[in-house]
Order: C-alpha cells, then structure tokens, then sequence
C-alpha cells in the first residue's frame, strides 16, 4: 500500500465523448483535455469506465483512451467492457497501467487468475459493483486481483460498510463524489480515509471542477491526513538569499531538461509554489506575486524542485504549457552569442534526430537513398531486413569482439526506426510505453 491516499479522476466514456463514471451525465470537453486539466492540478491516476455497448463503439473507446494517455503522465485504470482475455490485453496496449475486472460477471471472475498469471498481478483489480461482494475480497485476491475498486450504496459509505472493507485487509480505492463544494468532497474524502485499507477514492467531478485535486489535497492536508503534494526538504529560513530577500530559481522542461526561463522567488512565492503545484514567482519589476499564466494560460505545473550546493539557487522541472518567454519564443534563452559545433551523443535526441530524418526521406524522397528504396520495395522488405539484422545481432554476440555487435546494434535500431516511420510509432510514444513497465 502507498504511504498516502490517491484522488483519482473517474470518467465514463461512450459514443465518443467523455460522462460521468456511471455514464449518466455529459461532459462538453474530450476526455483528454479533462484528464490533462484534472492531472496537471493535482490528479494522482485516471480510471475509465468502458461504458460501449457494442463493438465498433468500443473501438472508439480504446481511441480515445490511447490519446488520454498520450496526453497525461499520471496512471490509467481502464475497464467496464471487458468480455474476453483479449480485451484485457487491449486496455493494457492503449496506455492502462491497470485492468479492472466487474466481479458480477462470472466471466470476468473466472479470467482473473489468467489475467494476472499472464499480465501481472499489479495489472489487475476487481471491480465490485456493490458492497454484497465484499466478503469475497479474499477469493478475488487469491485469484491474483491486487486492487479492490469498491462502489458503495451511498456517496459517503456508512461506517458498517468502511468497517467491512477494513476486514478485509486488501487495498481498496472507494467511488466518491456528487457534491457540489470541493469543501463537501473534502468532507466525504476525510470520512472515507479514516479506514487505513481505503488507499484512494474514484472522484466524480463537475467539469469546471476538474482542476480542483489540489485544493482537496491542501484541505485533508490540513486535517492530517497524507495525500501526495509538494513538500519541501528545505526550510526558507535556509536559503541563502540575495540583497533584496529573493532566490534565483532556474527552470527547465522536465523531458527534454531545455532551459526555459530564469526568475525569482520570495518566501510567499515559494510557498504558494508548493502549495498549488504552479510556479509562482516574484515579480521584481512590478514589485508583487506572480503565478506564471495566470494572464496568458501559459501555467508551468511542477515536477520537481531541487537546491544547489550552497543553497541559493533552486532548479525547478516543470511542465510547460505554451511558451515560457514574453515574447513568444518557447525559451528564454533564444539568442546565440557564441556557439561552437559539436557532435549529439545524447541516446534520446540522437533517436530523435535519426527518426526525424526517416521522416523527411519518407515525406521528402531523395534520389539514391536507401531509406527511400526500403520504403518504396514496402513493408515486407522493410521486416525482411530487420529479421536480417536481428539475426546478425545474434551472430555478433557470439563474437568475442564487442565491436562488431556494436555495429550491429546500430544497423538494427536503424531499421527498426524505418519501421516505426513506415507505422507512425514515434520514439515519444516508445519511451511512454517502456515507463509504464
């Protein structure tokens, strides 16, 4: 079990839009940008209920699952319309970190145990559309399900219901919501963690209300109860602080690590960084608190904060929505003074680099160039040379030369990148998935 409760985002998805969990009411944005907006501010994981009632429906359901996670960093939970080990498998590709399973279907009970045996006990939980399943949280356990997703007979359960899950022993995360003041959620919230078992509660949120995770987390906060928020190791006091009472704070993308922008911070503007997740900074020219896209949208949400060595500088990775420049530019640092040419070794933007010119073969042709002539002899001569260099790796590793498996490598990864442009798999999407594993 985690050392803190999970707010979690429910939404239910059919007919090509995103509703309520329980499908019953509409929302007028994409699921993506409600779990973007959710996440950004304070989201811990997503759950999305599969609420299709046919095939092609489905279908378009696991669409726009995928571009939910394309868009989001935190966890997926996915389930709902689950009728076969395949559909299982499907929700785990588009982007779930999770499965769950609806234990009033027999079916889905009676695959659990080849769902976890196959995919990991970590990628499967059961759904219990009520509490008359909770005595049976120790059959779906030993059938390899490590979750238990409860929906209970009332927004705030009673406390014979939570004293039942508490017997259970099993982790469990709890459906919760309606209400219309994030103070009231907070109150259900602070009812619902008094029982240890409870690790996190599937809200059901009105859609202004989507970014308001982070509000509720500083309210049970305040009533000791440990939620993941922003806490630093570091105590202003500590920092050493320029002239005027401020500290540099350099900031940069948190996945391609670019500098951004450099700014300062005072005591109000640190903690008000730490306390919304968005940078916050101190305006020396207007002499006041500045929330970086309060005017512009252009918010940078926190990833990380460091300190350096001697105290008096924080480096900050942040999400960075539009441009962080004044001017337009995506960095503040978009003047050359002197440059000096080198040669990329980074492992990531080397890929990138390479993939891109992929790319531009396949868009732009170039006579003479053996990227065009794989593309244009077609997908089967494309898997044709990769198998080749795949079997060559083999050969070479039985070499004692490391060189020459080196070499190898090289040539494989090369063609593999000529199969993901020919499919349209980026490296982005490559990275995103080997993280979830």
């Amino acid at each position: 079990m985690t050392d803190y409760k999970k707010l979690i985002l429910g939404f239910g998805v059919k007919e090509g839009r995103a509703y309520t969990w329980d499908g019953r009411t509409g929302y007028s944005g994409p699921l993506a940008g409600l779990a973007r907006q959710g996440c950004d501010n304070g989201a811990d994981q997503v759950l999305i209920f599969d609420c299709s009632e046919c095939d092609e429906d489905h279908e378009a359901v696991i669409g726009i699952m995928k571009e939910t996670a394309r868009t989001i960093d935190e966890p997926i939970l996915a389930g709902g319309r689950v009728r076969r080990l395949e559909d299982v498998k499907k929700y785990l590709y588009a982007g779930a970190s999770a499965v769950f399973l609806d234990v009033s279907r027999e079916d889905n009970v009676d695959m659990m145990k080849e769902a976890a045996d196959r995919f990991g006990r970590e990628k499967v939980y059961a759904y219990l559309p009520n509490v008359s399943y909770i005595p049976r949280m120790e059959e779906y356990a030993q059938l390899g399900a490590s979750v238990m997703i409860v929906r209970t007979s009332a927004q705030v359960p009673s406390l014979q219901e939570l004293g039942e899950i508490g017997e259970g022993g099993h982790e469990t995360l709890i459906f919760c919501g309606g209400q219309d003041s994030i103070q009231d959620m907070a109150g259900e919230l602070k009812i619902l963690f008094g029982c240890p078992q409870v690790q996190g509660a599937v809200l059901t949120l009105q859609e202004e209300k989507t970014g308001s995770c982070m509000e509720m987390k500083q309210i049970l906060k305040s009533a000791g109860i440990s939620t993941d928020t922003f806490e630093s190791t570091v105590s202003w006091n500590d920092f050493k602080r320029n002239s005027d009472g401020l500290v540099p704070v350099i900031v940069q993308d948190y996945k391609s690590l670019e500098v951004l922008m450099l700014a300062y911070m005072d005591e109000e503007a640190f903690q008000a960084t730490l306390s919304t997740g968005k940078m916050t900074y101190y305006s020396r020219s207007r002499r006041e608190l500045w929330l970086k896209g309060k005017t512009s949208g252009h918010y940078q949400y926190v990833k990380s904060l460091k300190i350096d060595c001697d105290n008096d500088t924080i480096l900050a990775t942040v999400k960075q929505v539009g441009a962080a420049c004044h001017t337009g530019n995506r960095s503040c640092f978009f003047t050359a003074l002197a440059e000096k040419e080198y040669k990329e070794t980074n492992p990531l933007k080397v890929f990138e680099e390479v993939y891109h010119i992929i790319l531009d073969r396949k868009e732009h042709p170039k006579e003479g160039s053996y990227t065009n002539y794989l593309f244009d002899k077609g997908i089967d001569k494309i898997l044709k040379k990769l198998g080749e260099e795949a079997t060559e790796i083999i050969i070479a590793a039985k070499n004692p030369d490391p060189e020459e498996i080196k070499y190898e490598i090289s040539d494989f990864l090369y063609h593999m990148m000529v199969l993901m442009a020919d499919k349209g798999v980026t490296w982005e999407e490559i990275t995103e998935e080997l993280a979830n594993r």
